[in-house]
């Protein structure tokens, strides 16, 4: 960030703007954090600061490594949880209002995904939480930010100056709110699936549209990521198994009945597939039968000679979890030979 300073015009000369440079350092960062720009309505909009402490927390966690802020269930869950420690006026709990706000800071931008940056530049266009996980690749904060909240010394500091400001009578509560992320994956692995339906379509009826939305995008995403643990990460088809040093998975979650129809996130409702299965699988030129057998398509045409055939897996008996009552829902691989795969 640079403050701009110009000297007075002398007769027809202009002088050019000389440059200050601020040094953003831990003191820099203070104030940043100190003078955030916020509704002052109740008392101040407690928004922006909850968000920053959910950094906080997942850079504490070993979930954010670098000066890129995804929006991922465990940050959306922090929010939550931070947000029900600390926050005691009735502001309205919603993500999405200082993920995109916090753009008028000097340590924050927004990199929009192809096609939106004229969208992402609008005032008022990314309110909802929809909105903003559709048009948003992730937030961006100064790499010299990013490197002092990577250093426990000065993260602390950071998260106390943040309580301090803005949190100074609540900031000794610890955390009663529940444990999202945990509770969710409780519900995947264990609860069946007339319960669970039963219970989002509880949520749906009570919850605001936009907190439901963002309870919608936690439980898929922790879908996405305890259904290919349970397969460890192997394609229960091709058996492709690739383990990288990164956070990188080549295995996807499928659902057998898609969420839209079935809105079951249940365990057995799920198999893990490489990409080219998966969107075989979705489009019905692949099923599996009653014991676990992969059935092929006669209604396309492939070169059945390459190595990368579908066909070569007909009358496959396909990988299963380990714990049987993991295994997919016999009465879900009848509906999908029956509603994708037979049409």
């Amino acid at each position: 960030m640079f403050f701009l300073s110009k000297r007075a015009e002398r007769k027809s000369e202009i002088k050019p703007a000389f440059i200050i440079p601020v040094e953003k350092n831990l003191s820099y960062y203070i104030h940043c954090f100190t003078h955030l720009h916020r509704a002052y309505s109740l008392g101040g909009a407690p928004h922006k600061p909850v968000l920053l402490l959910a950094i906080i927390e997942n850079i504490e966690h070993g979930l954010i490594n670098d000066e890129k802020i995804f929006i991922t269930p465990d940050l959306v869950a922090s929010f939550k949880n931070n947000w029900s420690t600390f926050v005691v006026t009735k502001h309205t709990m919603r993500f999405a209002m200082p993920f995109f706000y916090m753009k008028s800071e000097p340590f924050w931008s927004l990199v929009p995904k192809p096609g939106y940056d004229l969208i992402v530049k609008a005032k008022y266009s990314l309110e909802s939480f929809s909105n903003l996980n559709a048009a948003i690749e992730y937030a961006l904060i100064d790499r010299e930010l990013s490197v002092l909240l990577l250093q426990k010394d000065s993260r602390e500091v950071l998260r106390l100056t943040l309580l301090n400001e803005y949190f100074s009578a609540t900031k000794t509560n610890t955390n009663q709110g529940p444990d999202y992320i945990s509770n969710i994956t409780n519900d995947i692995l264990e609860e069946p699936a007339t319960e669970y339906k039963k219970k989002l379509t509880e949520m749906e009826q009570k919850l605001a549209i936009e907190e439901y939305t963002e309870e919608i995008f936690m439980r898929g995403n922790v879908f996405k990521r305890v259904i290919p643990q349970i397969y460890n990460n192997t394609c229960c088809i091709t058996g492709l198994n690739i383990s990288a040093t990164f956070n990188i998975s080549m295995i996807d979650a499928c659902h057998i009945i898609p969420f839209s129809e079935s809105h079951d996130d249940t365990i057995t409702n799920g198999i893990a597939l490489s990409p080219n299965m998966h969107r075989a699988f979705d489009r019905g030129l692949i099923t599996i039968d009653e014991n676990y057998k992969v059935l092929v398509s006669e209604k396309f045409k492939e070169e059945t000679l390459s190595p990368y055939s579908i066909k070569q897996f007909n009358g496959k008996q396909i990988l299963l979890p380990a714990n049987e009552k993991y295994y997919p829902k016999i009465e879900n691989l009848v509906w999908h030979r029956g509603e994708k795969f037979n049409k």
